[in-house]
């Protein structure tokens, strides 16, 4: 199952930048994971400060 940030997310930027297949990009407010691209590593999860990246 693919992840989803939450409304904690801060736009810092850093799990875009982390995610090796380029599933996330910067949205209306906090970034976006496309839920098709990603591969459901953790990787976001793992390098976001504040938590906002869940599993969906």
């Amino acid at each position: 199952m693919a992840y989803k940030i939450s409304d904690a997310c801060v736009s810092c930027g850093a799990c875009a930048a982390a995610c090796p297949v380029s599933a996330i990009s910067e949205g209306d407010g906090k970034y976006v994971i496309d839920p098709d691209v990603c591969i459901d590593c953790g990787t976001c999860a793992a390098t976001c400060p504040v938590g906002a990246p869940e599993q969906a």
